[in-house]
Parts: structure tokens; sequence; C-alpha cells
């Protein structure tokens, strides 16, 4: 698929929640706690314009019964596609609109999502410096997954920054 980078979208906000409302009314209780992560939650980044939302959820193993129903809703089923205990569903074919991303509630990966979310938010110059490089790797890879691929080491190490952060901000609010 084709990399599309964009401006930051005031309606991403609006997707994320339409797409909420909508998926409350399939999955019904199982549902805990839905979250906008990626950089479409980061004002200012620019990004695929693709909604990257997770489903906190009571059991993950039920996820899987609703493969079928989605499929015939426009999504497909990307099974955990490299992160165990994860269920990826996309939404629009080669026009992508939403990745929703399903863990159970107990899965160390929803810290991690959220904290480098939180992270991005709370410091703009961060933010600016990954899109910077995001628009580096756009310029040279024409796919999604040879782009993907390249942001990785990148993208941990930024991780790795959000997550010491995360820690003192933990450590200071401890002593108060």
């Amino acid at each position: 698929m084709k990399i599309r980078l964009t401006e930051f979208k005031e309606n991403w906000a609006h997707m994320y929640q339409e797409e909420v409302q909508f998926l409350r009314t399939i999955f019904d209780d199982e549902i805990i706690k839905c979250e906008h992560f990626g950089s479409t939650a980061v004002r200012g980044m620019k990004a695929k314009p693709v909604i990257d939302m997770m489903c906190i959820v009571k059991n993950i193993e039920k996820i899987d019964e609703f493969n079928e129903k989605l499929k015939k809703l426009g999504y497909d089923s990307a099974g955990e596609w490299g992160i165990t205990g994860r269920r990826l569903f996309r939404k629009g074919g080669e026009n992508r609109s939403h990745h929703i991303h399903f863990y159970q509630f107990d899965n160390l990966q929803i810290e991690r999502h959220l904290i480098f979310r939180d992270y991005l938010q709370t410091h703009p110059g961060e933010a600016s410096r990954y899109t910077k490089f995001k628009e580096e790797l756009a310029q040279r890879f024409d796919d999604t997954t040879d782009y993907s691929q390249a942001k990785k080491v990148f993208v941990k190490e930024m991780e790795q920054k959000a997550l010491e952060w995360y820690a003192g901000v933990r450590e200071f609010n401890a002593e108060e």
C-alpha cells in the first residue's frame, strides 16, 4: 500500500469517537475501554490518515468469534499481526480509515502504546522530530511495509525515552 502522509486533521478525533460508538454496538460490554493512539492522536503531527485505536477487552479469545461479522461490515482480520495477544482489524481495504487493535485488559502492550502517545502529546519538539523522520522515509519508500520496517529502530529509541519520561513522572507524583 502506498504511503500517504497528511497534515493533522481535526476530524480524526471525531472519526475515532464515531468508530468507538459503532464498535460498542457490536461488542457490547466486552469492551472495557477504547483509546485513540498513534500519530493521528497527536495534535500537529503528520500521519498516515488511518486512525489507530485500541479496544481494551475482558477476554481476547472472545474477539475471534466476531471475525465473520466484522468481515461483512468491511473489516479484515489480521490476527495477532506480530504482537502476541493482539487482534488487529483493518477497515477500508486499500483506502484504510482505521486500524483497530484489541488487547485483553492485562496485556503489557497497552501501557507502551499509551505512554508513547502521551509522551508525544506533551513533547511537541519530539513529535516534530518524529514527523520529519517520517517525511524523509516517505520520500525514500513507496510501500508501507518498507516504510514501517525502516521506522522500527527510531520508534524503539523514542519509546525508550517515553518510558523513562513516564517513570520520572510517576516518581514525581509518588513524592507529592
